[in-house]
């Protein structure tokens, strides 16, 4: 008895399926999820800021313990200054300072937002006196207790808005909850590096010339990674002004890395810095700008999210 032919040798036979294509769409074809009102400039900028301070803290621990003083002063001030702007920029777009107060109020372990101002309360007054005292040259115990304990918590300032973001209904930051953090990471030690390489002098930068080439391999694997993930939703990453800013992030990134080295000069590493700094800005309003697309267009989360995975209509994982 000869078997019934399969799904696949029906449709090389030109036979029509029985079931049609899914066809996902939402109500009237609005949105399905409200996008965040977070400002771009406001909360992209605190994911920036935020990174470079984190990973700042713990490239500075390591030109301190190595005799690298003058990188270590100039990485202790960065972190601390770019800690409390990444503060302002929080308040900023919360709209009253005492809304960022009222979050001290809870310590909820399963909130990302309530575990990010307390992270930020005990970083901040640490970065802020170890580069005080790398500045002024008193206290230095105080000062090395200090950088310890930034740069501790450094790589968590660094990745926790990472899983701020991923922690939202948003298809396009959710769906790469696991690659997220890490994408940050490397993004935030592309930054440190290059402000390393920007402020300190070109015989103490070898460490940043190796943490930038290894932050740049790390940035594009794991964007490379994350776009696979994403299936269908990987298109808010590849295109309109989302994929621009990635695309720009990843050309600065790898050229950045390249220039540091080969520059020897100060001057040549100096320009290699910026470009890792403008990578670092690209990647996170990169990152940013394709969530709020993702969360505007309803085809992105009417879709199930194994659909998403495959590309809408795709293939089943195996």
């Amino acid at each position: 008895m000869t078997p019934a032919p399969g799904p696949s040798a029906r449709r090389r036979r030109g036979e029509r399926a029985m079931v049609p294509r899914a066809d996902f769409q939402s109500y009237y074809g609005r949105p399905v999820i409200k996008a965040p009102s977070w400002a771009a400039t406001d909360i992209a900028g605190y994911f920036f800021l935020g990174g470079l301070a984190g990973a700042g803290s713990v490239l500075a621990a390591g030109a301190h313990l190595t005799g690298r003083t003058r990188t270590a002063n100039a990485l202790k001030v960065s972190s601390a200054a770019a800690v409390s702007l990444s503060a302002a920029a929080l308040v900023h777009d919360l709209g009253r300072p005492e809304r960022f107060a009222n979050m001290l109020r809870v310590f909820k372990p399963t909130s990302p937002m309530s575990m990010g101002s307390w992270l930020l309360s005990v970083y901040g007054p640490s970065a802020a006196v170890a580069a005080s005292t790398a500045v002024t040259g008193r206290l230095p115990r105080l000062g090395t207790a200090a950088t310890g304990a930034a740069a501790l918590l450094g790589p968590v300032v660094a990745t926790y808005t990472a899983v701020l973001a991923a922690d939202t209904a948003v298809p396009a930051w959710h769906d790469v909850h696991r690659e997220l953090p890490y994408l940050f990471a490397a993004s935030a030690t592309a930054a440190a590096a290059g402000m390393a390489l920007v402020t300190g002098p070109a015989r103490e930068n070898a460490p940043a010339r190796c943490a930038a080439c290894l932050a740049a391999v790390a940035d594009l694997a794991v964007s490379s990674a994350a776009e696979r993930r994403l299936g269908i939703v990987a298109e808010t990453w590849r295109q309109g002004r989302a994929g621009s800013l990635l695309r720009a992030a990843r050309v600065l990134t790898a050229g950045g890395a390249l220039a540091a080295v080969l520059g020897r000069r100060h001057e040549a590493a100096a320009v290699a810095g910026l470009a890792l700094l403008a990578g670092s800005v690209c990647t996170r309003l990169g990152v940013f700008a394709a969530g709020i697309a993702s969360a505007h267009d309803p085809r992105y989360t009417v879709v199930p999210q194994r659909e998403r995975r495959n590309g809408a209509g795709g293939a089943p994982d195996a």
